[in-house]
Order: structure tokens, then C-alpha cells, then sequence
């Protein structure tokens, strides 16, 4: 898909927003992709799918972060016909107690999925807690990279960001 493309689905989807908003890491922004409205429009959680489903071999197991990868991965995962699992950002404390649901083997290579990259941390939690569990973890696919650091902080964890689109992309396209 092209990157026009998906600008443009994002905007259907009423996800791209313009005003003052507060970030989860306690900045503030002039705009906001609003990740629910984009994971919850069929067409556009379909486009996404598909864009990231084009970066993944046949061989690739996924690793969404919950809670906003989740749905993306799971998406994917139906579009490319891989199987994933999922990171929580904590063990549960019922039940077998995982922070990793699904099956995962040790040594295997596993593509995080997340949904919007600020300072890159949450990504960087399911990295580690990955690995932690024996899977090798390298990339990581997100739909935005807001450019704040995210790209930088999972490079320094040894792993590659590859977005879909910018912070630039869509104040560009704006």
C-alpha cells in the first residue's frame, strides 16, 4: 500500500486529530492519531494488515503489545496466514500467570507489532519480555512513528522500527 494511501485511510478513520492533547508519556502534542478509532475501522485495520503483512515472511511469527498490537497482529496474522502471540506488559496473576500468551518456542524469531511509537518504551517492554521467554526479537512494525525517540531507544535494544508512516508523513500530507 501506498504511503498516501494509508495517510488517507487513517484520515477516513477520523484517527489523525489536531488541537492539544497530552501524550501517555506526560508531553503534550498539536495532533493525535487516535489508535482505537484505527484498529477498530475495518478498512483501515484491513489496510494496515495487509501493508504489514507485505513486510513479513511466510515463516514469521508476530508479538503484538497489548493492548493496541493486539488487534493489529491478530490481523495480520489472518492476512499473511502466520500465527502470533501476545505480550503483556505484566503478568497476569490468575490462571498460568504468562506475559506471554500463545505458543512460543524457544530461539524463535518473533516481529513485534505495535500500534504508535513516542518514546518507544512500551515496544521496548515487549521486546524484553520476549526474549526474556527465548525468542529472538530483531524488528519491530508500527503504523506511526511519532519521531520522538522510539527508533533510536529500540535501535539501542538491537532492534530495527520500521512505520508505515511519520509524524512527518502526516503533518506533511496536512
Amino acid at each position: 500500500m501506498a504511503n498516501d494511501d494509508l495517510i488517507q485511510s487513517l484520515r477516513d478513520a477520523d484517527a489523525v486529530q489536531y488541537g492539544e492533547f497530552e501524550l501517555s508519556h506526560g508531553g503534550t502534542s498539536d495532533y493525535y492519531v487516535d489508535k482505537y478509532l484505527f484498529e477498530t475501522d475495518p478498512e483501515c485495520l484491513r489496510a494496515i494488515a495487509a501493508a504489514f503483512a507485505e513486510r513479513i515472511d511466510d515463516d514469521t511469527k508476530l508479538g503484538g503489545v497489548a493492548l493496541g498490537g493486539v488487534p493489529l497482529a491478530a490481523a495480520t496474522a489472518v492476512e499473511a496466514g502466520v500465527p502470533y502471540v501476545i505480550a503483556r506488559k505484566q503478568a497476569k496473576e490468575y490462571g498460568t500467570g504468562n506475559r506471554i500468551e500463545g505458543r512460543l518456542d524457544e530461539g524463535e524469531e518473533v516481529v513485534v507489532v505495535e500500534d504508535i511509537a513516542t518514546t518507544g518504551q512500551s515496544a521496548v517492554d515487549a521486546v524484553e519480555a520476549l526474549r526474556e521467554a527465548g525468542a529472538e526479537v530483531n524488528r519491530a512494525l508500527l503504523v506511526v512513528d511519532r519521531e520522538e525517540g522510539g527508533r533510536e531507544l529500540l535501535a539501542e535494544h538491537g532492534v530495527e522500527m520500521e512505520a508505515l508512516v511519520t509524524a512527518s508523513d502526516l503533518l506533511d500530507a496536512e
